[in-house]
């Protein structure tokens, strides 16, 4: 599949593996892909994030990445849906962190070890995600995967990357207007 992606899909991949390790996190997630998205510039996806409003508010979107990471990738839905039940999971965090220390509820995994392969692993999570973008391109009849498919991808998938999307305005149907719709500001 890797071989239909398109130079700046690629690049998002790999912009995915380095978060990943600067990160320390075992595994590349797909948060790790959204954050690879929002660094980009000059692809169609890094276009309909700037045409949506979303290249001025990127270190809002890496602070509400960092915090679900904090709730142990806990979406904001999950952690009200426990709060219901009388569970303060914003709290529990801060617990475990006052005794094992800032980050200890990430989902990151830090680990000092080395991996026996040379390359960190993707999550079942972003491994959908990649396969998402296939379909969202085959859906679209595009031969290509691009940096756009897996923008797109990201929305329609539950977790956090979708959910930080839609609390900064930027959904499927956003995406998907800006990039194939009639209005003016159209990827090229």
């Amino acid at each position: 599949m890797f071989e239909r992606f398109t130079k700046d899909a690629r690049a998002v991949v790999k912009g995915a593996v380095e978060h990943a390790e600067k990160a320390g996190a075992r595994h590349v997630d797909a948060d790790h892909l959204l954050l690879a998205l929002i660094d980009r510039e000059g692809g169609r996806g890094s276009f309909a994030l700037a045409a949506l409003g979303l290249a001025e508010r990127r270190d809002s979107v890496r602070a509400a990445v960092g915090r679900a990471r904090r709730r142990a990738g806990l979406t904001q839905a999950e952690t009200d849906a426990l709060a219901g039940l009388g569970i303060d999971a914003t709290e529990i965090a801060a617990r475990v962190e006052d005794v094992h220390g800032p980050g200890a509820m990430s989902r990151d995994g830090r680990s000092a070890g080395r991996w026996r392969s040379g390359h960190r692993p993707f999550t079942r999570e972003a491994k959908d995600a990649l396969t998402s973008a296939l379909r969202v391109a085959t859906d679209r009849h595009d031969r290509r995967i691009g940096d756009e498919h897996l923008l797109l991808a990201l929305t329609v998938r539950p977790g956090i990357p979708a959910e930080v999307l839609a609390d900064h305005g930027v959904t499927y149907e956003s995406l998907a207007r800006v990039l194939y719709g009639d209005g003016e500001a159209r990827a090229g």
